[in-house]
């Protein structure tokens, strides 16, 4: 099986190629998209390219996989809506996985079970989205290789790291936010080990394969973004009628 991943949760992204069934899928490639430049100029040009570069056009993917969240709106929904246009044209399904997920997979191919992975993204306002997991005893990208301790939230990283500590130890942390608040994760959990965030788009494709022969693919319009937090626009909303309401005189 072909599955083509897509992520758009950060500036640059990734784009990969997935082939294989459940117990032998591999990344064919992956690639690290152009940060200089947003993802609608560069999608679905970078998809269209990375299949011909194996003899593949998107007819030929039998499933597509895409980063759901959490993340740049902006990306988000450039990402979910060009896996979903290809999707569509083309009577496939589609898998999300969150960038999370992708994360905690990622970091737990080598660490024993009952290890506890806390994925950090950068979500900017000097936030991380995050989720916290446990290590299980399955083979890496099974559903059952992580035990999800915390789902998807997004915080200031001290607020994080005092109820994670007074939960239980962290062993890894993992993601640009992890990196970027290394020195305080540092501080409060000094044993804790700190790894970078890598390309998510080939992990994507493998949690997505698993997932799909498991019968966990939708259709084009079953897809639903993990935003964490409500978009801008909203928000500014929100404040705009309550100042608004504030000026208005109270009738007694």
């Amino acid at each position: 099986m072909h599955v083509l991943a897509l992520d758009t949760t950060t500036r640059a992204g990734s784009v990969a190629l997935v082939a294989g069934g459940r117990d032998d899928s591999r990344v064919v490639d992956e690639r690290i998209g152009d940060a200089s430049r947003t993802h609608a100029e560069r999608l679905p040009s970078e998809i269209v390219a990375l299949l011909a570069a194996h003899g593949l056009t998107p007819a030929d993917v039998e499933l597509f996989a895409v980063a759901s969240g959490p993340g740049s709106f902006t990306g988000l929904r450039v990402g979910i809506a060009t896996v979903q246009g290809l999707a569509l044209v083309h009577r496939r399904q589609i898998v999300g996985v969150t960038a999370l997920d992708a994360l905690a997979q990622w970091a737990a191919r080598d660490q024993a079970p009952g290890t506890r992975i806390g994925a950090w993204m950068d979500a900017h306002r000097r936030d991380v989205f995050a989720a916290r997991y446990e290590v299980g005893g399955a083979v890496a990208f099974e559903l059952e290789r992580l035990v999800e301790l915390e789902g998807p939230t997004v915080d200031d990283p001290e607020a994080m790291l005092a109820r994670w500590g007074r939960a239980s130890h962290t062993d890894v942390f993992v993601g640009d936010g992890a990196t970027m608040y290394e020195d305080r994760i540092g501080r409060v959990l000094p044993s804790a080990r700190v790894i970078g965030a890598p390309p998510l788009a080939g992990t994507i494709g493998r949690i997505a394969l698993v997932r799909a022969l498991r019968g966990a693919a939708v259709d084009p319009g079953g897809l639903q973004p993990v935003y964490v937090r409500r978009p801008d626009a909203e928000l500014a909303k929100d404040h705009a009628l309550a100042d608004r309401d504030a000026r208005v005189p109270r009738r007694d």
